[in-house]
């Protein structure tokens, strides 16, 4: 909350509450705080469109259940002097979350709650099996809840080809975490992380004398 108001603090960084917008996965008693500390756009990492899917693919949905973010998040937005529309963002993972019975039961699930839809096609990475659906799949999914009366906008992919784009870095991260617990357990067995050239240190020697 404190950086959000120094981003919207006039003597600091002085952003709209429009363009400062706090995305959450669910934590329910945070959301709940935040009313009336802050007034900035709200964000929804929802992913699915039931408990039971949401719970594999985020654990979080296990402790605070889908209504019970939603009704948390329908209050922020009445604590807004002009209750704009949050987005629920919805990461489309092939075979898993994106089949046209999915978007239905997605459109259903909000229809009580007045929001943009924000499609998100799944960045996949070396680590995960999950995998981006096809550009028809993906098509579909929005066209369904076009036709459900939503707003819907499809995030355009940017650096996926040098795998930089959104959530493509952890494979990354963690691969340079295990090359370097490996070379924590070579030292930790007394051998160099670089074999030293015994030839050209010789060579080396005999120039300096």
């Amino acid at each position: 909350i404190d950086a959000v108001s120094l981003m919207m603090e006039d003597l600091a960084y002085g952003l709209s509450k429009r363009r400062v917008t706090i995305s959450t996965s669910g934590v329910v008693p945070a959301l709940e705080r935040m009313r009336g500390l802050t007034d900035a756009s709200l964000a929804i990492s929802l992913h699915a469109p039931n408990d039971e899917l949401r719970s594999q693919i985020m654990p979080i949905n296990r402790r605070y259940p889908i209504r019970q973010l939603l009704q948390a998040a329908t209050d922020y937005i009445h604590s807004l002097p002009d209750r704009r529309l949050p987005v629920i963002e919805y990461t489309l993972i092939a075979g898993v979350n994106d089949h046209r019975a999915h978007a239905r039961e997605l459109a259903a699930l909000l229809k009580s709650f007045p929001c943009k839809i924000n499609l998100i096609p799944f960045n996949p990475f070396s680590l995960s099996d999950y995998r981006k659906p096809s550009a028809n799949v993906i098509g579909n999914f929005r066209q369904i809840l076009q036709e459900a009366g939503y707003t819907v906008t499809i995030r355009t992919t940017r650096a996926d080809d040098i795998g930089a784009a959104c959530g493509q870095l952890v494979g990354e991260v963690e691969d340079q975490t295990r090359r370097s617990s490996r070379h924590r357990e070579r030292n930790s067995r007394g051998k160099p992380l670089v074999e030293p050239d015994v030839a050209n240190l010789n060579r080396a020697a005999e120039t300096v004398r």
